[in-house]
């Protein structure tokens, strides 16, 4: 079974000898290839995901044992994409026409009216949509070390916990790591954004004019707008940086909170719990835990199942949580995950830290 996903190298196999049967052609415009194709009668198992293609060539491909998958076309999202989002892709007509004209709100309006619809149709749509981005996702990041960084929407720009989140992800991602967080606000957009600067100076600069509009709310539009811009002044600063520094992957299940603009990728989600899972499974170099309440707090005792039911000599990511008096008095989770890895190997890699630049260097040392 193959994976088709560009027309290049569709082009390459219909110039080939091979046979066609088997392959999976992934979100493919096949307006160019439709007469070696409708030339081609061996399609048995083929299988078509979304893309585009004429009638006749669809006709042509079910005659001959292949399977074509549909889509909606009233859908803002490609359920069969093979690549994760871009920020522009996802804010398109944010400065024309305001946020809620954008793909990101009117997938999140799609994804609510099919569920107080019961649209089974829908449904399905979003579980291929959410299987297509794990498989992109899998393919940037197989191989590369990544550090997940975590922490609450709601820490606003131009506070000093704010620039210390964003220098975090700014000297993980300096390291070599790809900073990977859950791609909405606060702790989360600042480690993408510290993660995107080329430079410190650049950084400051960036939190400096980010700081004008301090929240989503109550102009999410502003707050992206401005963003966007600082982005693409991030990115021509730093143009000839060829590797992925940072990931997010945030949800549509949290509607409210909008993603940020300032990582490589984007992948989103409709399921909150594929999200979750695939954040922390994907957090090869380590975890660092920045201030957060109960969505934080769900994070950090998901990572630490695996790490309670790890045998002696495994290889195992380290957690570090960040701010004592926070996560011992405040949210006291610190007290629970000790009690939790008495005697467990799992305590040899819970780390609790007052500074980023303490939680920089445990991760570091364990990379």
């Amino acid at each position: 079974m193959r994976e088709i996903e560009s027309l290049s190298a569709l082009h390459t196999l219909l110039r080939g000898a091979g046979p066609l049967s088997g392959l999976r052609l992934q979100d493919l415009d096949l307006t160019g290839a439709q007469e070696a194709l409708m030339r081609r009668t061996d399609l048995d198992g083929l299988v078509v995901l979304g893309g585009h293609h004429s009638q006749a060539l669809e006709a042509h491909l079910r005659a001959h044992g292949a399977l074509v998958f549909p889509t909606d076309p009233q859908a803002p999202v490609d359920p069969y994409r093979s690549t994760l989002y871009s920020p522009h892709e996802l804010y398109a007509g944010l400065a024309e026409h305001g946020y809620g004209a954008t793909p990101d709100a009117r997938a999140y309006r799609w994804s609510r009216r099919a569920d107080d619809r019961h649209d089974a149709f829908v449904t399905l749509l979003r579980a291929i949509h959410d299987d297509s981005i794990s498989d992109a996702l899998d393919e940037l990041v197989v191989g590369v070390p990544t550090v997940a960084v975590m922490g609450g929407h709601a820490l606003a720009r131009g506070t000093g916990r704010y620039a210390g989140a964003a220098l975090l992800g700014h000297r993980l991602a300096s390291a070599g790591l790809t900073v990977v967080t859950g791609g909405g606000p606060g702790a989360m957009e600042a480690a993408n954004l510290g993660a995107l600067a080329p430079d410190e100076p650049s950084l400051g600069a960036a939190v400096r004019r980010l700081a004008q509009v301090p929240s989503f709310e109550p102009d999410l539009s502003a707050w992206a707008r401005v963003a966007l811009e600082v982005r693409d002044e991030l990115v021509a600063a730093g143009r000839g940086a060829a590797r992925v520094r940072s990931i997010g992957i945030p949800t549509w299940f949290y509607g409210h909170e909008p993603p940020n603009v300032f990582c490589d990728g984007i992948a989103k989600y409709f399921s909150n719990a594929l999200r979750e899972d695939g954040l922390l499974a994907r957090s090869t170099a380590g975890l660092v835990v920045l201030e957060g309440a109960a969505g934080t707090v769900q994070e950090i005792f998901q990572a630490a199942t695996p790490l309670y039911y790890s045998r002696e000599g495994a290889a195992l990511p380290v957690v570090v949580l960040v701010g004592r008096e926070h996560w011992t008095r405040g949210v006291p989770v610190w007290p629970a995950l000790t009690a939790l890895a008495a005697g467990r190997p799992m305590a040899e890699h819970l780390h609790l830290v007052d500074s980023v630049d303490e939680a920089t260097q445990v991760v570091l040392d364990a990379s």
